[in-house]
């Protein structure tokens, strides 16, 4: 991609799609590594564990963390499916999805000199031409880049997020692999087919293309950030400034921002931070950016969203992104109108219906409405910090299953970050009851959330 400052040729931002449904050699001979290393992985965790050297773990925590440690071996695909164990408890085994946590941390660096060399390829310059400054250990190594420190020619401090060498072939061989399977146990197993896994392996094959071009997510960035500002009134919410002369398809470059991730509390309470403020404002900016622009931050992982040094929130890393389309925005809309407002849930039924989500021979709007408020009406008034995700779930797959309906995928990305948010309530705004609070809505619904705060008798946070 030619240098510019103002962004990427139109030609730059195209998305790479290898057939999902092909399956080859390659494919084979990476079920058998696939295999090899799973099966290998599960044996020595149960030898250990009918050894005796459990530390007081169960079979099943045993042959769960003999699974996970598998996944870090066989890369990327892997990790990510960990993730959303990690981060959807109610669909895996409890064991398994705790186990997964560890899928959230960094990965093995690669070494500096091919991270050096991949720049220079990119960008049409050694390292040491382009930048006043480099630092060949790597601030943060994840799944699919890791990212090094640098100083711009004109003195401003930056990050460079460098792509793995290689990983897009592999990842979507594992993709592959991925698609058969759930198309094999489709029919097979209710819950794959509730939970709509072809749906979501195709998705994940959609977010994995767009997030191998780095181009497009540094766009991403860019829109996000647009986003949160658009009302004008997230001063305290911010996205890094990505530098363009120094980005490419593989390697990004931006302002480097200082801070604490937001799952440190202590930390936080040190600094004299407030934390359940900094959470709602956070909060508020996704949701604009959801339910009224459409593109949203994906993957809100603690290490991608910071509490900054002068005390304003950042997103960062926005290799995964949503987007809902009108449609699906408008429901979202509707069910953030409810949640806060009046509990119709007769409204949520008709758009879920409308949708196609819902079998339209099944039920009433009524009485899907019924089923939605006996599901969400207890959960509304109780903190977010106390919601047991997993019932929630359950509730939701029981529900499903009566009116003959699918998880939606293009609501998947997005409940999945609400999981996030839930985990940081619980520890820096406990008290936090989320459908009972105007502020977050303010823009979406300016004049209903307005009314609704006099009410109470509540100030709008700045």
């Amino acid at each position: 991609m030619p240098e510019t400052a103002a962004g990427p040729p139109a030609e730059a931002l195209g998305v790479r799609r290898p057939p999902l449904d092909r399956f080859g050699l390659a494919e084979l001979g990476r079920i058998v590594v696939v295999c090899a290393v799973l099966g290998g992985g599960l044996l020595r965790a149960w030898l250990r564990w009918a050894l005796g050297r459990h530390g007081g773990r169960t079979r099943a925590e045993a042959l769960s963390d003999g699974a996970i440690d598998a996944f870090g071996r066989l890369g990327p695909m892997f990790v990510k499916l960990g993730q959303l164990m990690a981060s959807s408890p109610g669909l895996f085994p409890y064991p398994l999805s705790e186990a997964a946590g560890r899928c959230l941390d960094d990965m093995p660096p690669f070494p500096a000199a091919r991270a050096r060399r991949l720049v220079a390829e990119e960008l049409g310059r050694p390292v040491s031409e382009l930048f006043a400054e480099f630092d060949d250990a790597p601030l943060a190594s994840a799944s699919i880049a890791q990212v090094h420190a640098c100083v711009l020619p004109d003195g401003r401090p930056a990050v460079l997020k460098v792509q793995r060498p290689g990983i897009g072939r592999r990842m979507i061989v594992d993709l592959r692999i991925m698609y058969r399977l759930a198309h094999r146990l489709d029919g097979r197993v209710e819950l794959v087919r509730l939970i709509s896994l072809a749906g979501i392996v195709e998705q994940l094959y959609e977010v994995t293309c767009q997030e191998l071009n780095f181009a497009l997510e540094a766009r991403n960035q860019e829109r996000f950030g647009g986003a949160v500002a658009a009302f004008g009134d997230n001063e305290h919410v911010t996205v890094p400034e990505v530098h363009w002369r120094y980005c490419s398809p593989r390697v990004i470059c931006m302002q480097r921002l200082y801070g604490t991730p937001l799952d440190r509390p202590a930390e936080l309470a040190a600094r004299g931070v407030d934390g359940g403020l900094a959470l709602r404002r956070g909060v508020k900016a996704w949701l604009e950016a959801a339910a009224v622009h459409g593109p949203f931050h994906g993957d809100a992982h603690a290490g991608n969203i910071w509490v900054l040094d002068d005390g304003r929130l950042a997103f960062l890393d926005f290799g995964i992104m949503g987007e809902l389309a009108p449609c699906w925005r408008a429901l979202l809309r509707d069910a953030l109108y409810t949640t806060v407002f009046d509990r119709d849930f007769e409204r949520v039924a008709r758009g879920l219906r409308d949708l196609g989500v819902l079998d339209p021979e099944v039920g009433t709007d009524a009485q899907l409405g019924l089923a939605l408020r006996t599901v969400f009406g207890p959960l509304l008034d109780v903190p977010l910090a106390r919601l047991d995700t997993r019932k929630i779930i359950d509730m939701l797959l029981s529900t499903a299953r009566q009116f003959s309906g699918e998880n939606p995928p293009e609501l998947t990305l997005f409940a999945k970050q609400l999981i996030y948010f839930e985990r940081y309530s619980r520890a820096l705004a406990p008290g936090w009851v989320l459908s009972a609070d105007p502020f977050v809505l303010r823009n979406i619904f300016p004049a209903d959330a307005a009314a609704r705060a006099a009410e109470l008798g509540v100030p709008m946070p700045d």
